[in-house]
């Protein structure tokens, strides 16, 4: 692709965000809020795994901080999901938002105590909130954006997460700077912005934000592991839907150790402190975008048949890139494969997403979604113990070849999958095929 046509394409997927900004009530709200809350989620972590590491300058120590943000995101994934499908996902998005601002400001205990086990316990308690709005937030989509503007707003969406991950990591150095405490502050309050932002969402005409009610048995309401078992059910009955998510869990065996690395790479093999971490993160970021571009483009492009090759390619560069970047003795040529490494991988998640929000239907979408996040934590938290062990016999940047290759795996099931006709076409949930704006026979 040359300079001029991607440039182009990048003005066009620009055009088309502002237009979609304009237009859509209820996702510029939605989008604020993100914007918001998650510029102040990056706080956190910038400033959380800074004070761990100065606190202890132990690589356990982070993976502890991690494992307590993955064990409560593996348990309560479950009960989130029925309840954003049992009931009003927009208040419960708004409750989680409030919810979590409380506990953003108890960080700050740790800041006076210095005691390592708060950053845990923290932790821990702001992902046991955080599953109600994040799979909450999926489960709307497809009701405040219409058809033809679904692939677009899940672009966006993804493209603006990874944009905030960016802006977020550098802002936070410079937060942590003046002081850990403005940290933790800023982030309760954009947390406060967040369920502001959702508060003022109103329902299309015809739609409402909670799914059609149906006549629950008292062992339902008592036991809701029966819906949850429902919707595994669901997932199972469509082949993408549970190949998309068995793609989660591939990337989080190597995913969860780099979480890990990246501050290992800056604060340890780098020399970097918490500036290099936030680089890493950073440039990480700056990937995602890329690609969350690049995917923007192909999604209206791609037939069926050629999403799925795509995948597979960007699952090998991946895991290949990001292999490259443990290796590299230079800072510079670390942080450009890693930017490659994230490009790949932003390109495949933007695309999966699209096809989900379509196909997926409302009824399952909290369950499907929360599932999914609760697959990919639980994998995440085997890979981040892996990483923490591994950290005390051997270096990162053996840990993050591995990681790497784990991450690459995937692309194997993938393929077979596909090749053996197990991935056929799926039908879009209430949507006309027909109203999607795709380039080329979507079939193919």
């Amino acid at each position: 692709m040359s300079l001029n046509r991607a440039a182009g394409n990048v003005f066009i997927a620009m055009r088309e965000f502002l237009q979609l900004l304009r237009q859509n009530r209820n996702y510029r709200y939605t989008w604020m809020g993100q914007v918001v809350s998650e510029i102040g989620d990056q706080f956190n972590n910038i400033a959380v795994f800074s004070l761990a590491m100065i606190l202890t300058r132990s690589g356990l120590v982070v993976t502890g901080i991690m494992l307590a943000r993955a064990i409560p995101a593996v348990t309560v994934g479950p009960l989130a999901g029925v309840l954003l499908d049992r009931f009003d996902r927009k208040q419960i998005m708004i409750t989680s938002d409030l919810t979590r601002a409380v506990i953003a400001l108890g960080f700050i205990l740790a800041i006076g105590h210095h005691q390592s086990w708060l950053l845990y316990l923290f932790s821990a308690l702001l992902m046991v909130a955080s599953p109600f709005f994040t799979a909450g937030r999926s489960a709307i989509l497809p009701t405040i954006a219409s058809p033809k503007e679904l692939h677009t707003a899940n672009s966006l969406t993804q493209t603006t997460q990874w944009t905030t991950l960016t802006v977020g990591t550098f802002l936070g150095a410079t937060v942590i700077a003046i002081g850990y405490k403005w940290a933790f502050v800023l982030n309760a309050l954009s947390f406060v912005f967040s369920a502001w932002a959702i508060w003022h969402l109103r329902a299309p005409k015809g739609t409402a934000f909670r799914p059609e009610p149906k006549n629950l048995t008292e062992a339902e309401v008592v036991r809701p592991w029966h819906e949850y078992r429902e919707g595994l059910r669901y997932m199972r009955s469509v082949p993408l839907v549970l190949a998309i998510a068995l793609l989660s869990v591939g990337w989080a065996t190597g995913g969860g150790a780099a979480q890990v690395l990246f501050t290992l790479f800056g604060e340890v093999v780098f020399n970097a402190g918490a500036a290099g971490i936030a680089v890493i993160w950073g440039c990480a970021g700056v990937g995602l975008l890329i690609g969350g571009g690049i995917a923007h483009w192909l999604g209206k492009r791609l037939s069926f048949e050629n999403y799925k090759r795509v995948i597979f390619v960007n699952y090998i560069l991946h895991g290949g890139a990001y292999v490259l970047f443990s290796q590299m003795r230079r800072f510079e040529m670390a942080l450009l494969f890693i930017i490659l490494s994230r490009t790949a991988i932003a390109i495949n998640s933007v695309l999966n997403y699209s096809y989900l929000l379509r196909t997926v239907s409302n009824q399952y979408r909290g369950r499907v979604f929360s599932t999914m996040e609760t697959l990919t934590w639980g994998m995440m938290m085997i890979s981040l113990m892996g990483a923490g062990i591994a950290s005390t016999y051997y270096s990162p940047r053996t840990i993050g070849a591995v990681a790497g290759i784990l991450s690459s795996t995937t692309a194997v099931f993938w393929g077979l999958a596909n090749w053996t006709g197990r991935l056929p076409m799926p039908e879009f949930a209430g949507i006309d095929a027909r109203s999607i704006e795709v380039h080329g026979d979507p079939v193919a």
